[in-house]
């Protein structure tokens, strides 16, 4: 059952492994942007870049559920 699985298990915990490393990101810039006082454009700056390569993610994942379900292999 396992071997049946096993291309969806990894999917599953690659999905997981990425968004606990962009949590962790988010918390190592938060804290260097406090201790350092960075001003408000610094920060949304810094929280843009860090938003956009996120949501860069999630837009591969959402066009590869999409190309699956229209048959394409990749």
């Amino acid at each position: 059952m396992f071997a049946k699985y096993y291309e969806q298990i990894e999917s599953i915990m690659l999905d997981l492994a990425l968004v606990c490393l962009f949590v962790l990101m988010i918390f190592a810039v938060h804290d260097v942007l406090k201790k350092n006082d960075v001003p408000l454009i610094g920060k949304v700056v810094a929280y843009g870049v860090l938003g956009l390569g996120a949501m860069g993610f999630v837009a591969k994942g959402i066009i590869q559920l999409i190309w699956q379900s229209n048959g394409v292999s990749g």
